[in-house]
Formats: structure tokens, C-alpha cells, sequence
């Protein structure tokens, strides 16, 4: 892939030039069908950045480029010095926010791609204390609501940047002046597809704060928290692979598929909504659910364990009107029928290609495997269609964003193993139908 740098792959060589921590996770997913070994690098390379209080930042810096290159970058962030209290490396240079919780399950799964070679280079006895000190890390300093569940603390944090779902909680924030900073996305992007400045002020400000506060997330005066469903339903899910990897270990796998209980019961308990058939992000601040409908409130159907009423209310949901897509069979965003709708604008509106690659692997979990081959088969055309796109506009089915975008390529490829028959015969492991009843995956995906 173009957007290898030799030891990790960026998401796209223009807009954004680092190395993402969940853009890695999904990459390294797709990769292992090509090379475990590098497979496991990518993995590798993002944990060379984790702190030492556990947290695995959104973002790893490449010391080679310049400061302009992105914003915000290594000198606005200031890990090293900022982040010393909470152990933040001395290099490299890091963000001091955090992305979704999927590396574990990547990690599992890379695994599972060549055991032997895995074997051979230590790949599980490396990572697996590193991804269960980052698990550690969100379930007791991002505990902030008390009720077991991780929170967010910034709107980049649950990967859905300017989400409608975070609208009421940012109003909260007063953005920093415009004249402040200068954003760099605007140079590879168009403002249409982009957050507004109003958006990134208020992120600036947030990011900020933390930063005074030492990101130390119990000091800090969090004037955005929020439990977000699709981030917690991932950390599930990693839980149920630490699990499978401490018993490749030898280890013991009863505390990892205790925490997947107690967050799954959690999940359901505080986030779920009945009426409306999908998970809901809670307001810690407020207070309160938003009342949006957005596709990280679908994302808990990866979930193994999941309720099978609640899972199959998700699958009628997804089918419904107000993510039933008329140009593409990818998800929207947001809610199609919603207030702030917008089919061209980043996460508020327009279908991605990695949610739709968990919707997949959830319908399929939970036996809606119609419906799993339908998305998958929409999957595949549109990536072709539209050069790898970062995303693609709902309503016209137009690729959005930028092109040769890494989770896309490494997802479909991911994808391509996959096949349809193996699919409608009951496979369980979307990921790799050359075993289509590999036992271990459905211990992670039931």
C-alpha cells in the first residue's frame, strides 16, 4: 500500500500524514490476510506510543514531518512535557487523547492469521499485557460516570469527530478564537465535507484544557463526557479476545470474560432505548441521553452476548428509514430522517466504510446473514467505485473525502476473503471464510 511508511501505515498521505490508533487496529486487519508479520508491526508501532498510565493516544507522530503538516500537532499536544505525570513516552510524540478500543480484537485476529509465525516473534506474549493495561486504563481513570462504562472526554475520542450526537454538549464549550490556529485539513479538503471552524474551536478548547489539567483525567473539569455506545460495545468486544489470548497464554481468561459480561449488562442497562431500537450516547454533564439516532448507537450489535431481542431490534432498525441508505447499502452516519442531517459533512451524514464493516460482522454474529451478504456485497462495489474513499455521500452514493484511504482498501481486502455462500450457510467469522467455522472466532463472535 502507498500509505506504508516502513514501520506503520498512515490513513491517507495528505490529510492525515501520522499514525491513527484505530485507522492502525482496522489496517492491521486487513493486512494479515497479505502479511501477519506486518500485520503485527502496525500493531506494534501504535503501541510504541502508549502511556504509561495505559491509554493508547489517537495519534502518533512522525518526527520527519513538519509541525504544519497536521493540526494539532506534536507542539500544541506537547505529550512529553505536558503528559510526563501521566506517562506520556519521552518520544515519540504523541496526542494525549484516545480513539475506540479495537487493537485487541485486530491483535486476536492477526493472531489467528499465521500462529506460527506469531509464535515465532512473541506477537501475543508482547501486546497482550500492553492492550489489557490499556482495557485497565478506560475502565477505572474513564469511569467517569460511575456506572462501568468508559467515557469520552473529547468529541475526536469515540472516532465520529462532529457527530449531531455531540452538538448539545458542545454548546457548552467556548471555542477559542479562529485566529488562534490554523487548521490543515482545509488544505486537502473541501470546507463542505469538513467540520466547521465553530466545531474546531470548541475542539481546540477541549484539547486544551486537558492539556493544562496534565491529562490527568480525574484533575481535569470535563466540560465534555460522554458514554458512547459504539466505543464501549468495542471494548467488549477486545475483552472477549484478551480472553482467548490468555488462554493461548495459559493464562487465566476468567477476569476478561467477567468484565465482557459486566459491560455488556452495563451497555444494555444504561445506554439501550427500546423505543427507538438502538443504544444512545449518555451526557454525563447533562446528564442525560441525546436524542439522536446515530450509527454508533447500531455498532453494540458486535457485541457477543448481546440480548438476542436487542440484537434483532438493531437488524430492524439498520433496515428501517432512518438508516436505509437510497444510494448506497453502506450506513449512514446519522439518522437520514434527522434535524442536522447532512449528506456531505463528515460524521453527519455520510456512510463509512470501518462501521460498516462492524455492522457486518454484527449481523453476522448474530445470524442475520442476509442481510450481513447484502452489506458485504455493497461494501465491495463501492470501494471499487469510488477509489477507496474515505466515505460516500448516502443519498447520491458520490465518494467523499479522501481517496486511497487505508481502512477502505485494508476492509475490503479484509472482505474478499469472505464469501457469500460461507456467509448464507452460517459462517461466523466474516473475516476469514477459508475457515469459515474456526472455533476460536466464535468464541469472540458466538
Amino acid at each position: 500500500m502507498d500509505n506504508w511508511t516502513g514501520s506503520a501505515t498512515v490513513p491517507s498521505r495528505t490529510l492525515y500524514p501520522h499514525q491513527w490508533s484505530w485507522d492502525s487496529a482496522f489496517v492491521s486487519i486487513g493486512l494479515r490476510h497479505l502479511s501477519a508479520r506486518r500485520a503485527q508491526r502496525e500493531l506494534e508501532s501504535l503501541l510504541a506510543g502508549q502511556w504509561a498510565d495505559g491509554r493508547v493516544p489517537h495519534i502518533v507522530f512522525n518526527p520527519a514531518l513538519p509541525h504544519d503538516a497536521y493540526f494539532p500537532s506534536p507542539d500544541f499536544w506537547q505529550s512529553s512535557h505536558a503528559g510526563h505525570t501521566a506517562g506520556a513516552p519521552a518520544a515519540p510524540e504523541t496526542s494525549g487523547i484516545v480513539q475506540p478500543p479495537v487493537h485487541a480484537l485486530a491483535a486476536w485476529l492477526v493472531h489467528r492469521a499465521d500462529p506460527a509465525e506469531s509464535g515465532r516473534r512473541g506477537f501475543l506474549p508482547r501486546v497482550y499485557p500492553r492492550l489489557a493495561a490499556w482495557h485497565d486504563y478506560l475502565l477505572t481513570r474513564r469511569d467517569l460516570g460511575g456506572g462501568g462504562l468508559a467515557a469520552a472526554v473529547h468529541p475526536w475520542e469515540p472516532g465520529m469527530d462532529n457527530s449531531p450526537c455531540w452538538d448539545t454538549a458542545l454548546r457548552r464549550v467556548e471555542p477559542v478564537a479562529p485566529d488562534t490556529f490554523r487548521r490543515a485539513d482545509l488544505n486537502h479538503g473541501q470546507p463542505s465535507d469538513r467540520p466547521t471552524d465553530l466545531d474546531y474551536g470548541r475542539y481546540v478548547r477541549l484539547a486544551a484544557d486537558y492539556r493544562a489539567a496534565g491529562y490527568d483525567d480525574l484533575l481535569a473539569q470535563h466540560a465534555f463526557a460522554v458514554e458512547d455506545p459504539g466505543f464501549n460495545a468495542l471494548l467488549v468486544a477486545s475483552e472477549h479476545a484478551l480472553a482467548a489470548m490468555a488462554r493461548e497464554l495459559g493464562a487465566a481468561d476468567a477476569p476478561h470474560r467477567a468484565r465482557a459480561a459486566s459491560l455488556t449488562e452495563c451497555l444494555v442497562d444504561r445506554l439501550w432505548d427500546e423505543e427507538a431500537g438502538l443504544f444512545r450516547v449518555l451526557d454525563l454533564v447533562g446528564g442525560a441521553p441525546v436524542d439522536e439516532l446515530s450509527v454508533t448507537g447500531l455498532i453494540p450489535l458486535v457485541v457477543p452476548g448481546l440480548p438476542r431481542a436487542v440484537a434483532d431490534r438493531l437488524a430492524g432498525t439498520l433496515a428501517g428509514p432512518h438508516f436505509r441508505a437510497p444510494a448506497t447499502r453502506l450506513v449512514p452516519s446519522y439518522d437520514l430522517t434527522g434535524h442536522a442531517f447532512d449528506a456531505r459533512r463528515y460524521w453527519r451524514g455520510p456512510a463509512w466504510f470501518n462501521t460498516a464493516w462492524l455492522v457486518h460482522r454484527g449481523l453476522l454474529a448474530h445470524g442475520h446473514r442476509a442481510e450481513a451478504a447484502r452489506l458485504r456485497r455493497g461494501f465491495l462495489t463501492e470501494a471499487g467505485r469510488t477509489g477507496f474513499a474515505e466515505y460516500v455521500d448516502p443519498a447520491t452514493g458520490a465518494g467523499r473525502g479522501a481517496r486511497d484511504f487505508s481502512w477502505t482498501a485494508a476492509l475490503t481486502l479484509d472482505l474478499l476473503h469472505a464469501d457469500d455462500r460461507a456467509i448464507a450457510d452460517g459462517a461466523t467469522d466474516a473475516t476469514d471464510a477459508t475457515d469459515a467455522t474456526d472455533a476460536t472466532d466464535e468464541e469472540i463472535l458466538p
